[in-house]
């Protein structure tokens, strides 16, 4: 039996850290499945496939030339790191992704994760569709007002300016989207340990979380 533990919520409750600091906790193989979308995204944006042409983001889907080398991500044999974190990538990777074809096409590669000593997942349906036989489900939430606030942080670190209004926007917007497309919403699991995050930081939610691990046997 592999362990495997996912994380699911919308962006910017702190998963990608989260899972970060799970895997160096427990020793556990990563998957980043928000970077799969937003990799297919970048494709589907860089060889300008239309969204109309569900064939064809099919197609590049399920041959999608993405690999995760040194924490890095690579397309095409492109080092697509930061740009897959821009907010046309985030947006079209949310249209897509609601595509009950494309998400079938990208089902099997992220299965294919699991191997041992075990997994950490990060995703939005991680523990409902993709391992829903997960031995430990934990869902992160927040409201989109401190969400907004982490983004803009982030991109000002990185040396960009952005409008936390739009921003704000954007991810309700894309949150509507994700929770109520009919493939895969973005659901907790019924057995999913919820975590608000609104009011914690990454250190607290950490400890929240290896509490629940402990508690799980891992």
């Amino acid at each position: 039996m592999i362990n495997i533990i996912t994380v699911d919520g919308p962006s910017g409750v702190g998963k990608g850290t989260l899972c970060q600091l799970l895997c160096e906790h427990t020793g556990f193989h990563f998957l980043d499945s928000g970077a799969i979308y937003r990799s297919l995204a970048y494709g589907v944006l860089d060889k300008k496939i239309e969204l109309e042409n569900q064939p064809g983001l099919v197609a590049l889907a399920s041959v999608l030339p993405v690999e995760f080398i040194d924490g890095k991500v690579w397309f095409e044999g492109q080092d697509i790191s930061l740009t897959i974190r821009n907010e046309d990538v985030a947006g079209m990777a949310s249209k897509v992704a609601a595509m009950p074809a494309v998400r079938e096409a990208l089902l099997q590669r992220q299965k294919d994760f699991a191997r041992q000593p075990g997994l950490v997942a990060d995703g939005r349906d991680m523990g409902t569709v993709v391992f829903p036989q997960a031995q430990v489900k934990l869902f992160l939430t927040a409201s989109a007002e401190i969400r907004a606030e982490r983004r803009v942080n982030q991109l000002k670190n990185q040396g960009v300016t952005a409008n936390i209004n739009k921003i704000t926007q954007d991810i309700i917007e894309r949150d509507q989207r994700d929770m109520s497309r009919a493939t895969s919403p973005l659901i907790p699991a019924d057995d999913a340990f919820v975590i608000d995050t609104t009011d914690l930081n990454i250190h607290q939610v950490f400890d929240k979380s290896k509490q629940i691990l402990q508690n799980c046997g891992i």
